[in-house]
């Protein structure tokens, strides 16, 4: 079966990000663009920090096509440096907050990152001294500089950063900045590959901006919304469907850069926030709060879900008790630009609870066969998409591209689903090994390579197990090498010290022989039913 969604739209009138950023001075001028802490940026003040940022980029070299990788929790400082970077033609890097040095290391090679901005002072973490301390050589990076915190030996400060900027003369910045086409890389995301390394997803500032102005038409965010952005900014949710779609259509931003209840909660009541996207795991978490009808939550209005299968009673308590006004769940990957289907905001709570929406205009959703063959109305099979939101490809990886993305365009997304007559998809399981830990893709085969590397681990399988509060954890299974004792808690120990933490394994059972087939393969369906 086949769906497609509503028909074209006309040329977006930003064409690219920067043209984005000229556009939002000139229409909301002061409007506040963001707000986070005693730093309020209107639009007209956020385009000039752009340019003083990408001037400051120009200064240590940013050619265009470049890689400006951005490892820093959400704060006012990684807008400014992502629409610096992309307004000059450079391509952003996102990382993972809850990443390791190894980890980090792996991306900024990998990418072969220019410049890299960065904090020295997130959660008591200094992420120059753990790159340093995880041995990995980074010798692509020229420029290291600190958005917040100390600013160690061989990296400059976010103040000297933009002072070098004043050398640069407007007319450079002007010609670099319309130099940029709608076509030009905008960003590369990595998504934790099923071969045990990540892969770098790239898209285009045309993409992008299309992309998620559907979104927000779709979810109905406006000016005047005040957007508390929770979800991380190194992911697509949190960047694509977070900041640049707020700046899109003139709401304000609030960075939040730890999710915590309590932290939320007292800001949609101080800050009077009507849009408050997140995975279940979240609104599951505040609908627990005994002390809930403290809070006054009457300001929120827009709610945006998904990642994870959710109750219709949970959608029922969002409307009566969080009061939102509309609930949208959606489907999407890295390499769909992170969207392909949505809900709609008259959509009654079991299809907005069982479904993921149906597909956004101009992309071809299908359900098929091992071979490709459209398979009728609900029935299982593999989720195939087409459309202009489909991922360029991997970055330096034309052979993972090709067996990810069909001579004919299709995605192959690795999950099994479902569409009903009116088009809406049901996601009901997943062709590939790959779970999501309170919204966040987890791959077994990564987790797997890096607990080989303890030493005393002779053969492992992870799985997904169900969990009420999160959707899914890792569990698991392992055969320690011959005279080897070590117990669960010191082996989680290890696994939290090496790898971020959604990735770290809840439970983990010791075995004599892991269940394989006649080739050796291992049987995970057999696993996953032992955790089920």
């Amino acid at each position: 079966m086949t769906a497609m969604q509503e028909g074209k739209r006309g040329d977006l009138e930003f064409g690219t990000i920067p043209g984005l950023v000229r556009l939002g001075a000139e229409r909301y001028g002061d409007t506040v663009a963001i707000e986070d802490g005693s730093t309020r940026l209107s639009y007209r003040k956020l385009a000039a920090e752009v340019q003083a940022t990408a001037k400051a980029m120009l200064a240590v070299g940013v050619e265009h096509g470049d890689r400006v990788a951005i490892w820093a929790p959400n704060m006012w400082e990684w807008i400014v440096s992502a629409l610096a970077a992309q307004s000059i033609g450079g391509v952003i890097v996102t990382v993972n907050t809850r990443y390791k040095g190894h980890e980090a290391a792996y991306l900024l090679n990998k990418s072969r990152a220019k410049i890299l901005l960065t904090v020295t002072d997130f959660l008591s973490a200094n992420y120059v001294e753990v790159l340093q301390k995880s041995g990995e050589a980074t010798t692509h990076l020229k420029t290291t500089v600190i958005l917040r915190g100390p600013t160690p030996a061989k990296a400059i400060s976010w103040q000297e950063f933009r002072q070098g900027g004043a050398t640069v003369d407007d007319s450079a910045l002007e010609a670099r900045s319309q130099a940029v086409q709608g076509d030009d890389l905008a960003d590369i995301i990595f998504t934790s590959g099923t071969t045990g390394h990540p892969k770098g997803v790239m898209c285009t500032h045309a993409q992008n901006l299309r992309a998620f102005r559907d979104w927000a038409d779709v979810t109905g965010l406006k000016q005047g919304d005040r957007y508390l952005i929770a979800l991380p900014f190194f992911h697509s949710f949190g960047y694509k469907a977070g900041w640049l779609a707020s700046l899109m259509m003139g709401a304000t931003i609030l960075p939040e850069p730890v999710f915590d209840v309590d932290i939320v909660l007292k800001r949609v009541a101080a800050d009077r926030v009507s849009v408050l996207p997140g995975p279940p795991a979240l609104y599951q978490t505040i609908l627990a709060r005994k002390d809930l009808d403290q809070f006054d939550l009457s300001s929120l209005r827009l709610s945006v879900t998904g990642a994870a299968a959710i109750p219709v009673s949970l959608i029922e308590e969002m409307r009566q008790r969080l009061s939102f006004k509309t609930i949208i769940t959606g489907y999407g990957l890295s390499e769909s630009t992170g969207i392909a289907t949505m809900c709609r905001y008259d959509d009654d709570p079991e299809t907005i609870a069982t479904t993921s929406g149906r597909a956004i205009p101009d992309v071809d959703v299908q359900i098929v066969d091992d071979d490709m063959t459209p398979l009728p109305p609900n029935s299982p099979g593999e989720i195939v998409i087409r459309g202009y939101n489909i991922m360029k490809g991997y970055f330096e990886d034309a052979a993972q591209t090709a067996d990810t993305i069909t001579k004919n365009g299709w995605l192959l997304t690795g999950d099994i689903g479902t569409l009903d007559e009116r088009g809406y998809i049901k996601i009901t399981d997943r062709k590939k090994d790959m779970f999501i830990v309170g919204g966040f893709n987890a791959y077994p085969a990564e987790i797997e390579s890096v607990m080989l590397k303890q030493g005393q681990i002779a053969q492992v399988a992870v799985v997904g197990m169900p969990d009420d509060r999160m959707g899914e954890v890792g569990c698991a299974f392992v055969v320690l090498k011959p005279g080897v004792t070590i117990s669960e808690a010191d082996l989680l120990a290890w696994c939290k010290d090496n790898m971020a933490n959604y990735k770290v394994p809840r439970r983990i059972f010791f075995e004599t022989a892991l269940p394989a087939n006649a080739t050796g393969k291992v049987l995970k369906y057999e696993l996953r039913q032992r955790v089920r």
